[in-house]
C-alpha cells in the first residue's frame, strides 16, 4: 500500500475502536490519567498541561448495537446519549478515569448527571462555559471553571497546575490547530486532493491519541495529499453544517461526496477549530484560555453571540470557501441545531446562497434517499448558479 493508503488505514482503526485501545496502551505506557469528552469543545491544553489524556468521545456511529442505552432515552432525544451510555455500560470507555460534559444541550446535562449515577468511582464533571462574554462577569466566572477543573485533575492523580506547563502546551496546540487550518484550507482550494471521507477520519482519529502523535498524523496525512496525482472533477462546492455534536457516519459523508458533491467548508469534530487562531503564549496562561474563549470562539448554535446576527457568521463562510451552496445536515431530533436552522437558512437564502436540508442519526445506514436529494442539489447548482 502506499503511505497514504497505509496512514487511512490507521486511522479507520481508531475511528471504529470503541474499546479505545489507544488510550488503554498510553495509560499503560506512562501511568497517566485518561479523560473523555463529548464534542464541541473543552480545555485540552488544561489537561494535557497536567499530564492527562484528552480523548474525544462521539458516539458509537454504525458499529455498536444499542440495547441498554435505549432504556435511558425518550425516542424522541437525539442518538448519541444512546450509544454513549451504552459504551459506558458494556466496559469499552472502562479505561477512561472520567467524563467532562461540555455545555450543549439539555441531554448531554442530563447524562453527565447520569454518568454520575452509573459510575460514582470515575470524575465526572459538566463543564459550564459563559454565555455573558464581558471579561468581568463571563470571563471571571469561565475562569473560576478552569481552576476548580483543575484543581478535580489533581484530586484524581494528575500533575497539579503550573504554568510553565500550561503556557507549553499551549503552543503545542497551536501548532496543532494550524496544520488542521492547513488542511481546510487545502481542501477549500483543491478539494480533490483532501475528499472529506478521508480527511474526516483523520480528523476523528487525532482525537483519540497523544497530543505529538496527532500532530504527526496531521502533518503527514497533509504532505501525502500535497504529493497525490489525484485530479478534479467538475463537483458542485458545498458548505456542510449542523453536525457540531453528533457526527454523521462515514457512509453519509461519502454518498455526499459520490452525489457529486465536494465539501469545502464543515463543522465536523469541531473541537480542532471551536479556538479561531492561536492562543496567546505570553502573559498569565490560564487567562489566555479565558481569553480566547471569550474572544476567538467560532459562532455555534450552542453558543449565545450577544450583538451579532444570527446566520451572518454562515454568509461569510460561504464566502471564504467559495462555496455554491449550503447542506443542512442535522441530526434528528437535535434542538439546538434544528432550532438555529431556521435564523440561519434565512441568512443564506437573503444572500441568495441555495441551500437544502436532511437529518440524520449516527446510526443511519441507508443514504439512497439523501444522495438523490443532495445529487439533484449538485445538479441544480451546476446547471443554473450562474444564471
Amino acid at each position: 500500500m502506499s503511505e497514504l493508503e497505509t496512514l487511512l488505514e490507521r486511522c479507520e482503526v481508531l475511528y471504529r475502536d470503541s474499546s479505545l485501545a489507544a488510550a488503554r496502551d498510553w495509560k499503560e505506557e506512562t501511568g497517566g490519567l485518561a479523560i473523555g469528552y463529548m464534542p464541541i469543545y473543552i480545555p485540552r491544553e488544561l489537561l494535557h498541561a497536567q499530564g492527562v489524556l484528552p480523548v474525544a468521545l462521539m458516539g458509537g456511529g454504525d458499529d455498536v448495537e444499542i440495547i441498554r442505552g435505549d432504556a435511558y432515552y425518550q425516542s424522541y432525544i437525539c442518538h448519541l446519549p444512546r450509544s454513549t451510555i451504552e459504551l459506558g455500560l458494556n466496559g469499552s470507555y472502562d479505561a477512561l478515569d472520567g467524563l467532562l460534559f461540555p455545555a450543549i444541550c439539555d441531554v448531554i446535562r442530563n447524562l453527565s448527571g447520569m454518568w454520575k449515577l452509573q459510575f460514582p468511582d470515575k470524575l465526572v464533571r459538566y463543564l459550564d462555559v459563559p454565555q455573558n462574554f464581558d471579561p468581568e462577569v463571563g470571563g471571571r466566572f469561565y475562569r473560576h471553571e478552569l481552576e476548580s477543573l483543575s484543581a478535580d485533575l489533581t484530586a484524581r492523580g494528575a500533575r497539579p497546575y503550573d504554568a510553565e506547563a500550561l503556557r507549553a502546551s499551549i503552543k503545542a496546540y497551536n501548532e496543532n490547530r494550524r496544520l488542521v487550518d492547513d488542511l481546510y484550507g487545502l481542501r477549500r482550494d483543491q478539494p480533490w486532493k483532501v475528499p472529506t471521507s478521508e480527511f474526516y477520519l483523520v480528523l476523528r482519529a487525532s482525537l483519540v491519541i497523544p497530543l505529538a502523535e496527532s500532530t504527526r498524523l496531521l502533518r503527514d496525512y497533509r504532505d501525502a495529499s500535497l504529493a497525490s496525482e489525484r485530479q478534479p472533477m467538475d463537483q458542485a462546492r458545498v458548505l456542510l453544517v449542523g453536525s457540531f455534536c453528533e457526527q454523521p457516519p462515514l457512509g453519509l459523508l461519502k454518498t455526499l461526496e459520490r452525489s457529486g458533491c465536494y465539501i469545502v467548508d464543515d463543522d465536523l469534530a469541531q473541537i480542532h477549530r471551536w479556538i479561531q487562531g492561536d492562543i496567546a503564549e505570553e502573559g498569565d496562561p490560564l487567562q489566555n484560555l479565558v481569553d480566547a474563549f471569550l474572544e476567538q470562539s467560532i459562532a455555534s448554535p450552542v453558543r449565545y453571540i450577544d450583538e451579532e446576527t444570527k446566520g451572518a457568521a454562515l454568509v461569510e463562510r460561504v464566502k471564504q470557501s467559495a462555496a455554491e451552496g449550503v447542506l443542512f445536515c442535522a441530526p434528528s431530533f437535535c434542538d439546538p441545531a434544528l432550532l438555529d436552522q431556521p435564523m440561519t437558512s434565512a441568512a443564506v437564502e437573503a444572500a441568495g446562497i441555495p441551500w437544502t436540508a436532511f437529518k440524520f442519526s449516527e446510526n443511519t445506514g441507508q443514504f439512497q434517499v439523501i444522495r438523490e436529494q443532495a445529487g439533484t442539489f449538485s445538479d441544480s447548482i451546476k446547471l443554473w448558479s450562474g444564471e
